[in-house]
């Protein structure tokens, strides 16, 4: 490489990476649009949680065809980094294959890459028969349709093209070190790309030369921009499936979190020494009113916007609730990417007012998921227990429910009946109260 090509590589790598730490800067920034909630208790568990599903892909395992063809990938992606960590030092010092001084080592990481890469290209053309040519059902359910369907097609076909460039670059390089062409020494092993090598044969060196360098540079242009587009697809799980299962909640997932308000008016109604007709403490200015349950994004905590960002959008969660399989409107699904869709809106918003949010008169509840969708779900966690990633949908839901009914009454007429009930007889069913332990009679 001459000096111009080096700094013209180093402007490429620079641009990229500025980008994407742009893109990085602001999700971090619409994450913590969110209400703070605190999960660092109990970090051993959390490490053990993140080691167990993130990096050992524990939950995919329930699937197995697609666990081991994603593990193909995930492994890949994960190990060829090195390769790329090799290009991007060629490019910058100007050297060629750089590692190759480490011999039978270096030899043994490149036909490794190489199988990997091979793995990958196999797993990623299965993928792509699943969603276009078998058409899992989960792939062609109502909420997969315009921008996220041609999303995952977009990434998996990014994968299709960087791994054969890689092969093809590996396999020019193969030929040029067989012919002992200029620079080209011997270094590395290429199982799968010798297998592409004899393309080359009666082709002028120089020739094969100015091929082998195209696709080195379209390879290296490829995975950034790659990088770049994670911020805008479903991919973006790549960067926070870690932090997301680190930070998921390690309570019983039938518990559910008692809101605090809620919590010292009852409380303060069953102390004796308390004054019921005590005035309450005057607000502080700064204060926010309370609100009770989730209208929009803000009023959701930081780690539920974190799922919404994290959603592999794999559709496990949808496939597996009853509410959807008896055909019910509620996706699992659709309220992740509905959450995400809103939190991208609000961003937008903030960057165009110069960092300040004007109201727009939308609201996640309502113009994204309707109280049907919400009203649907029976609480059951199938969809928290399906996801690779411990997203857990049934948290938004159960928040956006509490607005309806804290704030709004908006309750279904059955449900206000029950509430009715038990306020007034102690018990879910209309009758009186000194009937409620007949039942004991009955045998």
């Amino acid at each position: 490489m001459s000096y111009l090509d080096n700094i013209f590589f180093v402007i490429i790598l620079s641009l990229g990476i500025g980008y994407f730490a742009i893109n990085v800067k602001k999700l971090v920034r619409n994450i913590k649009l969110g209400r703070d909630v605190d999960r660092s208790d109990n970090p051993s568990a959390r490490w053990k949680n993140m080691a167990m599903v993130a990096l050992g892909q524990s939950k995919m395992v329930k699937r197995p065809v697609a666990a081991i063809l994603h593990i193909f990938v995930y492994v890949g992606f994960i190990i060829i980094n090195i390769e790329v960590l090799e290009i991007v030092l060629d490019g910058i010092f100007g050297t060629h294959r750089l590692f190759g001084f480490m011999g039978g080592f270096y030899d043994f990481l490149i036909g490794s890459f190489e199988i990997l890469a091979f793995l990958v290209l196999f797993a990623v053309i299965v993928f792509l028969i699943r969603r276009n040519i078998i058409k899992l059902k989960r792939f062609i359910h109502s909420d997969l349709k315009g921008w996220p369907k041609s999303d995952a097609n977009y990434i998996l076909l990014s994968e299709v093209i960087l791994m054969t460039f890689f092969l093809v670059m590996n396999a020019a390089d193969y030929h040029l070190q067989l012919l002992g062409f200029r620079h080209y020494e011997r270094a590395g092993a290429f199982p799968v790309s010798q297998f592409i090598e004899p393309v080359f044969n009666g082709m002028n060196p120089s020739a094969v030369m100015m091929i082998e360098r195209a696709i080195w540079w379209l390879h290296i242009i490829g995975i950034l921009i790659f990088l770049n587009y994670l911020y805008f697809s479903k991919h973006l799980h790549i960067l926070l499936a870690f932090p997301n299962t680190y930070y998921a909640d390690l309570k019983p997932k039938g518990q559910f979190d008692n809101l605090e308000s809620v919590t010292n008016e009852v409380k303060l109604m069953m102390d004796p020494n308390a004054d019921p007709f005590a005035a309450a403490p005057p607000a502080d200015e700064n204060t926010v009113p309370q609100k009770f349950g989730a209208q929009d994004v803000q009023d959701l905590n930081w780690v539920q916007l974190m799922n919404a960002y994290t959603c592999t959008e794999c559709g496990r969660c949808t496939s597996s609730c009853p509410a959807n399989i008896t055909g019910k409107k509620l996706s699992p699904r659709k309220i992740m990417m509905d959450t995400r869709d809103r939190l991208e809106e609000v961003g937008k918003n903030i960057d165009a007012n110069k960092g300040v949010f004007v109201p727009d008169n939308k609201t996640l509840l309502n113009d994204y998921i309707t109280p049907e969708e919400l009203w649907a779900c029976t609480s059951c966690n199938a969809c928290v227990e399906e996801c690779p990633v411990n997203i857990s949908p049934l948290s938004i839901i159960i928040d956006m429910r509490r607005y309806l009914v804290m704030e709004q009454s908006a309750a279904p007429m059955s449900l206000n009946a029950m509430m009715t009930n038990v306020e007034n007889n102690g018990a879910p069913w209309q009758y009186s109260q000194q009937d409620r332990l007949n039942w004991k009679n009955e045998n």
